[in-house]
């Protein structure tokens, strides 16, 4: 079977870390463990190469671990656990002021994004020297649940002091290039479209489009 590769671009400058496998110095190509990097032809950022596990073990999930580039621009899809509720729409100032205080802690940009009833796209960029997003996601959504009356739980939830409100995992992918980042940009501001919300992006009201959109 083939080696897999992931591959991407970093936004921002170096180094960048990969875990604990080594580091890839931005302006000149190295591997370092099983990571290998080289300037962007496009430009802009340094491009990387990861080797994967096979794709049997991908399934199963137990291999994988996700990548931790610092200042990777990094397109999210996040999701209530109950799919059918509406709260994220009904309570979205809660949201907003969850994810002002994490941005205050720990900045990002936020390139594009969109929230819908019961899930939420963007497209992040972090800073340089910083790969942990899965920290601000845990924040955003605790800081989310607690603003709302807690309602029933499971014991799983009790033990892990959680509210039940979020699926547990999220869904990330590192953006490769320009074109990447538009396409992933355009499926945030489309997705109230394709879920028949409404017909245009622009109608949609809880989308960054209309900030994109202002002279």
């Amino acid at each position: 079977m083939a080696t897999q590769r992931m591959q991407g671009v970093v936004m921002g400058g170096g180094p960048v870390v990969f875990g604990a496998e080594g580091r890839i110095w931005r302006g000149r190509c190295t591997l370092v463990g099983k990571v290998q990097a080289q300037p962007n032809p496009e430009g802009f950022g340094t491009r990387f190469t990861i080797p994967l596990p096979p794709r049997s073990n991908l399934h199963g999930c137990p291999s994988y671990r996700r990548p931790r580039i610092a200042g990777a621009t990094i397109f999210f899809t996040v999701n209530l656990a109950d799919r059918r509720s509406d709260i994220l729409v009904q309570h979205v100032d809660f949201l907003r002021t969850a994810i002002r205080q994490t941005k205050a802690e720990r900045p990002f940009r936020i390139d594009a994004f969109v929230v819908l009833p019961d899930h939420l796209h963007c497209v992040w960029t972090l800073p340089p020297g910083d790969c942990d997003y899965s920290l601000r996601w845990r924040l955003i959504k605790a800081r989310f649940s607690r603003a709302l009356p807690k309602g029933a739980t499971r014991s799983s939830h009790d033990r892990r002091g959680e509210r039940g409100l979020w699926q547990r995992r999220f869904w990330e992918h590192h953006i490769r290039d320009r074109r990447d980042f538009d396409a992933h940009v355009g499926y945030c501001w489309n997705n109230p479209v394709k879920h028949g919300y409404v017909e245009n992006p622009e109608d949609w009201p809880l989308s960054s489009i209309h900030r994109n959109a202002a002279p």
